[in-house]
């Protein structure tokens, strides 16, 4: 029996941050590369849904390689006519068995959760991944200031009880959206969850701060962390040591360097 693969040891690799254990702030050049482009004032559709689904696909795979079970497997290959014993992998895969939902945080989150629940369908048995909507956007006040999140309607399948929960959502910014959505899912959805999991492209500080604070269980995904209006002496720190200094949202509460607002790039549809 082969035992190279009996035990398969993933190994993550992300920036050093002082954020928490479950905020995972990727160093990944290909990503990384792909985002800058999305995120140049020069891209505009097709190439921005192209490189939306290269980012989100990759980021499910990283995901699912550090976070989902594996179990041991014996999988008969085609050889196996020929070599019964021998034609046969032996190895530690993930567990199909598990039960996933990617939710869409509509609009901005619509394509990214399209990209990870047909994903997740692939990699588990597909009767046991969902898709759940949620129709919800930042509320603002005459400042123009965040100061929550409108919910104005849902469509959720079911319980999510022992489900891993995916909330790919571009842009984690204030943390108002996000924080509501999981809201809705452990005050009024059949649970628990085995785990939560936000899935990002860019998050600030700010958006850290408030969403570790009302979830601490919450796992976090990113390709990169901007926190571009924060002093001078701030970036030659690890992120997270001045974490009260940090500052990645300017006085409308954009994200800076950023890459605008994804929902109206992502849509064509500039309201």
């Amino acid at each position: 029996m082969e035992t190279a693969y009996g035990s398969v040891n993933y190994r993550l690799s992300e920036i050093e941050h002082r954020y928490g254990k479950n905020v995972h702030i990727l160093q990944n050049p290909f990503l990384l590369s792909h985002l800058a482009q999305l995120c140049s004032p020069n891209t505009y559709q097709p190439i921005i849904n192209q490189l939306v689904d290269a980012l989100y696909s990759n980021l499910i795979n990283i995901i699912v390689n550090n976070e989902f079970p594996r179990k041991a497997t014996r999988q008969p290959t085609r050889m196996a006519a020929y070599h019964p014993n021998e034609g046969v992998f032996e190895g530690e895969l993930i567990d199909q068995s598990q039960f996933a939902v990617s939710v869409n945080l509509a609009r901005a989150g619509t394509f990214p959760s399209h990209i990870s629940y047909n994903a997740l369908n692939y990699i588990l048995n597909a009767k046991n991944v969902r898709q759940d909507h949620i129709s919800i956007n930042r509320a603002t006040d005459a400042a123009e200031q965040v100061i929550g999140a409108n919910v104005s309607g849902h469509k959720i399948g079911g319980t999510v009880k022992d489900a891993i929960v995916l909330f790919p959502d571009p842009m984690g910014a204030t943390g108002g959206t996000l924080v509501s959505a999981v809201d809705i899912y452990k005050k009024t959805i059949e649970g628990p969850a085995k785990k939560y999991i936000a899935v990002h492209l860019i998050v600030t500080p700010e958006y850290l701060s408030k969403v570790t604070k009302a979830h601490p269980d919450l796992v976090i995904y990113a390709v990169r962390l901007d926190r571009g209006l924060s002093p001078a002496d701030v970036f030659k720190t690890v992120p997270g040591t001045h974490w009260d200094r940090e500052r990645g949202l300017n006085d409308k509460q954009y994200i800076v360097p950023g890459g605008g607002g994804f929902g109206e790039i992502l849509n064509n549809s500039f309201v």
